[in-house]
């Protein structure tokens, strides 16, 4: 199954750009654990590092779960988000909203894809490209889809399972991840005759954040039409890589929104920000960009999920009315 070519020629950009960013991204991907759970407990949630395995894959599926107190949740049954990174990324690298989820009573768990993840960066140098490129590569594309899909069978029958509100099970992913998202939302792409669709019908939301294009179709509408939950996409204008003989830019993420089929979907652009300014480090914005952006998509994401489960579009409506200085463009379908 040639599932590469979903995205194929933008993963190549995207490759690309974070070579650039090698020697960053090696020296900040290794953040500890210990300080985050430490913060956790007294912010009123607890932080969890899981070593899971798949045997059925032979395959580890670490996780890093963001649990809210009692006290925090506004019912007794806890909303999930399952969270995807982006490639050469980690279950540490977007721990921002899992705070932010956790105290305002939101769970979430933060998977690391191992054939995609941060020890991409590790071993011979000169091979780093060709490491990237079997990470963007059809058994990984696959294979993410179903980390995700382990990880909320294991939490669910795991002890929290109890108390995780199954009509509240929320995809959210950024980069690569939002396409993992988008193909557990209901992605379904048709290749040598064969259609490859990996819904987990477990998911009632998706927040997709800088999401790639579907390339090897010049409509996305057949791909993407058949989504039926609603969903947040995410972007900003300066979402941009340009690599000589390719590009991606904010257009690729419009197409995508354009594209997704459901009766409710959200689009946020802002004005400023690059494609990395939503992970937990800063790069190459200000770190006044790098905390709008990140603050602003926090409270989005609770005012969509607000939206979505609570049957009220008001909170999106503040949201917008308090983030005008921030967008480019908004939308609500």
């Amino acid at each position: 199954m040639n599932v590469a070519a979903l995205l194929h020629r933008h993963r190549v950009v995207a490759l690309l750009s974070l070579l650039l960013l090698a020697p960053m991204l090696a020296a900040s991907s290794h953040a500890p654990a210990g300080g985050d759970a430490d913060a956790g407990l007294r912010a009123g949630y607890r932080v969890q590092d899981l070593d899971w395995f798949d045997p059925a894959r032979d395959r580890a599926v670490p996780v890093k779960l963001f649990w809210p107190d009692a006290a925090r949740t506004r019912t007794r049954a806890v909303p999930l988000v399952v969270f995807s990174h982006g490639i050469g990324s980690a279950r540490d690298g977007y721990t921002y909203l899992g705070r932010y989820w956790a105290r305002h009573g939101i769970a979430s768990l933060h998977v690391q894809h191992v054939g995609s993840d941060r020890t991409l960066w590790e071993g011979n140098p000169f091979t780093l490209v060709s490491r990237f490129q079997h990470a963007a590569g059809d058994a990984e594309a696959i294979d993410r889809v179903r980390d995700q899909r382990f990880a909320l069978d294991r939490v669910l029958a795991g002890e929290w399972g109890a108390r995780i509100d199954r009509a509240r099970i929320v995809a959210a992913g950024h980069s690569y991840g939002a396409n993992t998202t988008l193909m557990s939302a209901g992605a379904r792409v048709v290749r040598q005759g064969r259609a490859i669709q990996l819904r987990d019908p477990r998911i009632r939301a998706a927040i997709v954040i800088s999401a790639p294009p579907f390339y090897g179709d010049d409509d996305f509408r057949p791909i993407l039409s058949g989504i039926t939950i609603p969903t947040l996409h995410v972007t900003t204008a300066d979402d941009i890589i340009r690599i000589p003989g390719f590009g991606s830019g904010v257009d690729d993420r419009l197409k995508v929104f354009d594209a997704t089929g459901g009766t409710h979907k959200v689009l946020a652009v802002y004005r400023h920000g690059t494609h990395n300014v939503f992970t937990d480090h800063r790069y190459f914005d200000s770190r006044q960009i790098s905390e709008d952006v990140k603050r602003a998509t926090e409270s989005l994401s609770l005012a969509f999920l607000d939206s979505t489960f609570e049957g009220s579009p008001a909170g999106l409506a503040q949201w917008r009315s308090g983030h005008r200085a921030l967008l480019a463009r908004y939308e609500m379908r």
